[in-house]
């Protein structure tokens, strides 16, 4: 009898229904008609004008359309010309459902340029950064354009040095508001201004990021940045220096320096208060390589410091420049090589992502992509195996990127969405729809004319084939795709941070790919090694339909109780024991084969009644179904298992943390997340672990239903999603502590030592 197979046809249409369905239940702003929309030229109208020693720029807002104020960026494309410190008008006050607490502009806004360096008479250009949203709920990405207008004569003299003049103003020293000229015979450097720019953001109350830019063939000493806050309450507690190039340098021996493009995050001391500004000064040293080197310099702007609720302190602040050396966290470390080094951050991202398609959040990709390439039966070759697999890959590394550069500019995880039980069950239903086709139970088809139609399109090319791959690479990247890990953290952090999409897409579309390259191993060698007909396919296809199977309940994991997923592991492992012959009794002249079969459907009946054991019993760890009847280590007496505040408000949230007379420990969490539940099962029970958790306060955030408040202190913290560990000291976050994904006992309690240090 000829083997079951999958038509190719009703694939296409039920998936797609599926997706439709899926799509559904996105919220309402999902649904927007882009041509609602004006183009964004249109709904911010850009002039220029330049008139004396400065350049302004003046946006017109359409009606129903507001400007972020925080995302004004300014860089000159015209190398004589030197920009000094943008002035920018205070905006309106608003709490934003994208950037929290932030300040924005209607009708109309106008931003003045003073000119620190004047090229003369003629045309000149300048790129201009911003970023605007409409009132239906939409927000256009960082929008950037160049701006070409003609400058008038240079002023007679020179303008004053004014405080805060940004990337051109230095600070006064004592004899000179200037920095020291270098020797005439080295009159072919660059002037100082313009071989190194300095500008700085505030990414939260205390926090700033302090970029510095080297021109080519110059760089910056590491060992030479000092930054101070002129105001007398505010001060530096902690400059977190990224890693630089070893060199040996003429003045200074063996050194570090940096090239290119360096971002320096800034701690801070301050008291609760509104808004502010405040004046930075920062002090440097660079080199032009092979020639000379600049005096040291220092300049100073000034930096728009938002509201704090309550004071921000730290213990024993360290002097400025002392705190360079406390490592950053893994997720900072690789947001700051893609700022330094970014083709070797890609390389780094690619291999993060190969790490991670060995951990349980891409394992379940495995029988998908099996599933599609079992399904075509005796038609399977290596190449068309290789193809599936690659289109799979492609198309699920396609979808994450694009998922993941949203997220790192809006803060919004729109996988969070997917992970709604009605999401997850209709695509649960739907493995097991295809895993009981695998079967041989029935063929899936469609009414006779459509299936003709998509047979004689199907046997012209085989893009039907291609077509259900895609959209199963695509919907494994929504539903099935990995948790939040320190490289998707570091590349969000980064295209959050600078609004780079392209350099943070690259990155996240490394490491997916890195993700993808064991699938098309497996997929291309499942193709190469298939049996093309008889028995054995029908056999091999059943073990997919098992794989498929599994996947449900690896998805349903998510949205029942411990012990009804224990229960389908059990029954699944039961039954396949009863397909494999363990209870029937064999022939005494039975194959060896036969009698391997039999021996492994014994050990899957064992194990499907030990789950069925500790479902009963009380268990909550269909991987460990048995751990919780084990007696404490040694006879001593057992830990109590650590016991969280939950809080759903951000205003709780800090008054919690404030209040706190111990460390805290904050942890988000989400049923649907594959690595909390590994963590709470696993790491916070061990004895070691939970005796340490108990000299702390803690604190969960369960986004489960990822309501408003859930995105308000996501975003407040800058992070997506769970898996995310945060710990605090009288208030203040151990940033370079903060931890994601999921973390091994011993590895924890070592976290948890330093903590409470």
């Amino acid at each position: 009898m000829k083997p079951t197979a999958i038509n190719r046809g009703p694939w296409l249409a039920l998936l797609t229904i599926l997706l439709s369905l899926g799509l559904g239940l996105l919220p309402a702003q999902a649904q927007i008609n882009p041509d609602d929309l004006l183009p964004v030229e249109d709904a911010f109208a850009l002039s220029a004008e330049a008139d004396g020693d400065e350049i302004r720029l003046t946006w017109a807002i359409a009606d129903g359309y507001y400007l972020y104020r925080h995302a004004f960026r300014f860089e000159s494309l015209t190398p004589a010309l030197v920009l000094g410190e943008a002035v920018i008008p205070p905006g309106e006050q608003t709490v934003d459902e994208f950037f929290g607490e932030t300040e924005t502009y209607r009708d109309q806004v106008t931003v003045r340029l003073p000119i620190a360096g004047h090229p003369g008479a003629g045309p000149v250009q300048i790129q201009v950064r911003s970023q605007g949203c409409a009132d239906l709920g939409v927000c256009y990405p960082p929008h950037r354009q160049t701006v070409s207008l003609d400058l008038p004569d240079a002023p007679l003299a020179p303008p004053p040095s004014a405080t805060g003049n940004g990337l051109a103003g230095l600070l006064g020293g004592a004899s000179s508001s200037r920095s020291p000229l270098l020797p005439e015979q080295d009159a072919g450097a660059l002037p100082a201004e313009q071989a190194f720019s300095y500008e700085a953001i505030a990414t939260d109350a205390a926090t700033l990021l302090v970029r510095f830019v080297a021109q080519e063939g110059y760089y910056l000493y590491r060992h030479a940045f000092e930054f101070r806050i002129d105001e007398t309450d505010v001060e530096v507690v902690q400059v977190l220096l990224p890693e630089a190039e070893a060199i040996v340098d003429e003045s200074f021996g063996e050194t570090e320096v940096y090239y290119g493009e360096v971002e320096i995050p800034v701690h801070l001391s301050r008291p609760a208060g509104p808004a502010r500004d405040i004046t930075v000064s920062a002090a440097f040293q660079g080199c032009l390589e092979g020639a000379v080197c600049y005096p040291p310099m220092s300049r100073m702007l000034t930096v728009s410091l938002p509201a704090a609720d309550a004071d921000i302190r730290m213990d024993s602040p360290p002097a400025a420049g002392a705190g360079s050396d406390l490592p950053l966290a893994e997720q900072d470390r690789l947001a700051a090589a893609l700022s330094g080094r970014p083709l070797l951050a890609l390389s780094l991202f690619l291999l993060a992502g190969l790490l991670l398609a060995f951990t349980p959040c891409v394992f379940p990709m495995v029988p998908i992509l099996s599933g599609l390439i079992a399904g075509e039966g005796d038609r399977m070759t290596t190449a068309r195996a290789f193809r599936l697999s690659l289109v799979y890959v492609l198309a699920m590394a396609l979808v994450y990127t694009a998922f993941g550069v949203v997220a790192g500019l809006f803060g919004q995880n729109l996988q969070a969405v997917f992970q709604h039980p009605a999401v997850l069950g209709t695509f649960a239903g739907l493995f097991v729809l295809l895993s009981l086709a695998m079967f041989g139970f029935y063929e899936l088809q469609l009414p006779a004319s459509v299936q003709t139609r998509l047979n004689e399109w199907s046997n012209r090319a085989e893009g039907g084939t291609l077509l259900g791959a895609a959209i199963m690479g695509a919907l494994s990247a929504l539903i099935v795709g990995p948790c939040v890990a320190p490289a998707l953290m570091g590349a969000l952090i980064y295209i959050g941070q600078t609004g780079d999409a392209v350099l943070g897409g690259a990155a996240l579309f490394s490491m997916a790919i890195g993700m993808g390259i064991p699938l098309v191993i497996w997929g291309t060698s499942a193709g190469r090694l298939l049996p093309r007909a008889g028995a054995w396919m029908n056999a091999v296809k059943a073990v997919f339909g098992v794989g498929l199977l599994a996947l449900a309940i690896w998805m349903l994991e998510r949205v029942v109780p411990p012990a009804v997923t224990m229960l389908l592991w059990g029954a699944l492992a039961l039954a396949s024991a009863v397909y494999l012959g363990a209870l029937a009794r064999l022939p005494a002249d039975a194959s060896g084969w036969s009698k391997l079969w039999q021996s492994l459907g014994l050990v899957l009946l064992i194990l499907g009644a030990i789950q069925l054991i500790g479902a009963a019993s009380g268990g909550n760890d269909w991987l460990r179904p048995l751990n919780h009847l084990r007696p404490a280590a040694g006879g001593a007496a057992p830990v109590a298992t650590p016991t969280f505040q939950r809080i759903d408000r951000l205003d709780e949230l800090k008054q919690a943390i404030a209040e706190s007379p111990r460390p805290v420990f904050l942890e988000f969490y989400a049923d649907w997340c594959v690595d909390c539940v590994r963590m709470e099962r696993r790491t916070f029970p061990e004895p070691e672990v939970a005796r340490r958790m108990a000299e702390m306060t803690l604190i969960k955030i369960d986004v489960t239903d990822y309501t408003r408040d859930h995105q308000e202190i996501l975003s407040h913290f800058g992070l997506i999603g769970p898996p995310a560990y945060l710990f605090f000291r009288r208030g203040d976050e151990l940033r370079h502590l903060r931890n994601f994904g999921f973390i091994s006992p011993t590895r924890f309690a070592n976290l948890l030592d330093e903590v409470n240090a």
